[in-house]
């Protein structure tokens, strides 16, 4: 799929203020705009990217005003997190991370030295 990025899009920014999220990957058209991620951590991240591409498939889709229209309905209608169209990138991109190859899974898996161990939990009484 042929798509560009843009880091410190303005775009991106804004959607970052609504949201109020440390970053921010969004689509429009072929192009995804990002905020508060570089390229290279948001591309490392294949269920993200996956979700991503998602959207330029919609909006290929659809057309781009059709689908900026019908994105913006929806999101008006259900919400953002209900949106038919944000429901179907989430989907994508669990499928996206499911893929990962089993080694960048296990480079991106918890540290275990960050867990507590058992005597730094308190048991409630």
């Amino acid at each position: 799929m042929n798509y560009k990025i843009v880091e410190n899009s303005p775009f991106a920014r804004i959607a970052r203020l609504v949201l109020r999220s440390s970053n921010v990957a969004m689509v429009l058209g072929k192009t995804i705009h990002l905020s508060g991620v570089k390229r290279d951590g948001f591309l490392k991240d294949s269920g993200w990217l996956a979700h991503e591409l998602c959207h330029i498939r919609q909006f290929q889709e659809h057309g781009y005003l059709r689908f900026l229209w019908l994105y913006l309905r929806e999101s008006m209608r259900v919400g953002y997190w209900n949106n038919k169209y944000e429901v179907e990138a989430r989907i994508a991109g669990l499928k996206g991370a499911r893929d990962m190859h089993i080694a960048e899974k296990a480079d991106s898996s918890i540290n275990p030295t960050e867990l507590p161990i058992p005597a730094d939990v308190k048991k409630e009484v």
